[in-house]
């Protein structure tokens, strides 16, 4: 694979990543109101899931999802629903006043990298973008050795990506802003992400 070959992947999944979706609203909500550290486990979480379903497309996911068509559609509306369920929960919360930082317990190491797995695990635009973009610019006869770059390029961009998210609004000044309009911001984020969620699993 050469080096304009994968200068070109990397644009593409920096781009996947900039785009709104749960992964960018957890950063900034959990680099906000929990710190720096809560946000970049979270964000190696993320990471971790971009990179299960990188491989999973390598060995041949889209070759799955043809022969088993319902494992697509079972994944689907888990993701959806799942979806659903962080925008009730911001909703909910979206009202309660950002605590200082320092005023609660952080949240654990294996919680914030959990929640950031399971996020993009169930982010059916991961699972769309691996299952047909990703799976066409692949180029045949890969060896290992190209594998290993093209995730190490996936691996690079979305840690770096988050972190940067997670560096910015973990700051004094974007953090105040970011308590100043966050029930109104949290209650639209709850409703984006719950209708899409919500779309996503009626199919």
């Amino acid at each position: 694979m050469t080096l304009s070959a994968l200068a070109g992947l990397a644009l593409l999944q920096l781009m996947l990543a900039m785009s709104p979706g749960p992964a960018a609203v957890l950063t900034i909500r959990t680099a906000a109101s929990e710190g720096l550290r809560p946000a970049l486990l979270l964000n190696l979480g993320l990471t971790c899931a971009v990179l299960v379903w990188a491989v999973a497309a390598l060995a041949g996911l889209s070759l799955v999802f043809e022969l088993m068509p319902w494992v697509q559609t079972g994944l689907r509306i888990i993701g959806g629903l799942f979806l659903v369920w962080i925008g009730i929960s911001l909703w909910r919360h979206a009202a309660e006043p950002m605590p200082e930082p320092g005023a609660l317990p952080p949240r654990s190491a294996l919680g914030a990298l959990w929640l950031g797995l399971l996020t993009n695990l169930a982010n059916p635009k991961a699972l769309a973008y691996f299952a047909a973009v990703f799976t066409g610019i692949i180029p045949p006869g890969m060896t290992w050795l190209e594998g290993a770059m093209i995730l190490a390029v996936i691996f690079v961009v979305e840690t770096g990506w988050y972190a940067c998210l997670a560096l910015v609004f973990s700051r004094s000044g974007p953090r105040q802003l970011y308590a100043r309009i966050k029930a109104r911001v949290e209650r639209c984020f709850g409703v984006m992400l719950g209708l899409f969620g919500a779309r996503i699993a009626a199919g």
